[in-house]
């Protein structure tokens, strides 16, 4: 079973986190309330988000304070924020949004459709990236030995059928990453999009090169280094 991403809405105004639920129920994912900035850095402080929806106009923290915030944090900093408001100050407005660590800035009313697929982006790059993880950590446990030792001889795979299903699960997530490449060159999409999917196929070549550099006749042993996670 593949695990649903949460996405992080945070807005002071019920019927407005309710409007946000309603356009994006359709992505089948788990949604996550928070009423204030302070709620909001609880929330991340525990959970881990694919993107998060940030109201600029609150009471006490604004959305740019809690951006900061959110910035700040090793765990959290890398987290899309898409950052939503009802005032339009201008382009200097526009900019301190982006300032603050935003990767789009979407004045209300906005189109559900647009902000639906813009979510969605992330929340496919969200999964893709726990999908390397995985498998970087499937080949880590064959590196040192298939788990320390744990499992029952019976119930081992040979070296070579794990390097096998490695192989192919990687396929499947590189094959998904390539067309998540195209859509977004051909719907124009955001740098901010586009670069984050470009890191992935970096991390994902890396990966395919360890894989490789293991197969019987490489002369490494098991030796290669693992892309870094970072």
């Amino acid at each position: 079973m593949v695990q649903k991403a949460k996405i992080l809405l945070v807005d002071d105004r019920p019927e407005n986190l309710l409007a946000l639920e309603a356009i994006l129920s359709a992505l089948d994912q788990t949604l996550v309330r928070a009423s204030s900035g302070e709620e909001a850095l609880k929330a991340l402080l525990t959970d881990d988000f694919a993107v998060i929806l940030l109201d600029v106009q609150m009471p006490g923290m604004d959305g740019f304070e809690t951006a900061a915030h959110i910035k700040r944090r090793e765990r959290t900093r890398d987290i899309p924020i898409i950052f939503l408001t009802a005032i339009n100050h201008g382009p200097h407005h526009t900019f301190r949004g982006y300032a603050a660590g935003a990767v789009d800035y979407i004045s209300k009313p906005f189109d559900p459709w647009v902000l639906r697929a813009k979510v969605s982006v992330f929340v496919e790059l969200y999964m893709k990236n726990c999908q390397l993880r995985e498998q970087a950590a499937l080949l880590r446990l064959q590196l040192e030995g298939g788990g320390g030792g744990k499992a029952e001889v019976g119930d081992a795979k040979e070296p070579a059928g794990l390097l096998a299903e490695l192989s192919a699960r990687l396929a499947a997530v590189e094959e998904q990453a390539e067309a998540l490449s195209k859509q977004l060159d051909d719907d124009s999409a955001d740098a901010a999009a586009v670069a984050t999917a470009a890191h992935l196929e970096r991390k994902l070549t890396g990966l395919r090169r360890a894989l490789d550099a293991l197969e019987p006749g490489t002369g490494n042993n098991g030796a290669a280094s693992l892309p870094s996670q970072n």
